[in-house]
């Protein structure tokens, strides 16, 4: 995976969960915040990251450095959707990513709809499969997106033509 230089791009974040932790010491309690925050340029790129922090601002800022080192491009097609279906798995999550025509919209839960929407994806379905814990949610998804094609890319590796493969 190549980093993605992130100090010219102009990302927008979005706040996840916000989870407080627990560890019982001897002393007693210590409550921690966790966060997973998924950042975007609406045009491709988007990264997803957790931070830890006794306060919320702190670990947002932890998620947000996380998440810029995590950064993946999207491919997108002609109407801002995907070029196949795809599913993608993190832990017991699944997320099924689905293209869509023109005009449909964003048809996706919480979690998910996060992702897809910083990726810049306008017309696109998407399921979430098996647990619903947010963070895994997050990751099934940028998983799907990490492993989608171009059709020029499957041409070259199957040794055909584009228009072999179009059709």
């Amino acid at each position: 995976m190549a980093l993605v230089d992130t100090s010219k791009m102009e990302l927008k974040e979005k706040v996840v969960s916000v989870k407080r932790v627990t560890k019982v010491v001897k002393g007693g309690r210590n409550f921690r915040f966790a966060v997973v925050v998924v950042v975007g340029d609406g045009n491709g790129y988007v990264g997803a990251g957790s931070g830890k922090a006794v306060e919320i601002p702190d670990a947002i800022k932890k998620a947000i450095e996380d998440a810029k080192k995590h950064m993946i491009f999207v491919p997108r097609n002609e109407h801002n959707s995907i070029y196949h279906e795809n599913l993608g798995r993190a832990v017991s999550s699944e997320v099924l990513i689905k293209p869509a025509p023109e005009g449909t919209g964003v048809i996706a839960g919480g979690a998910a709809r996060a992702v897809l929407e910083l990726a810049g994806l306008k017309n696109i379905r998407a399921k979430s499969l098996g647990s619903n814990n947010k963070s895994n949610v997050v990751s099934a998804t940028i998983e799907a997106l990490k492993t989608l094609k171009k059709p020029e890319d499957v041409a070259r590796s199957r040794g055909k033509k584009l228009s072999e493969i179009l059709g």
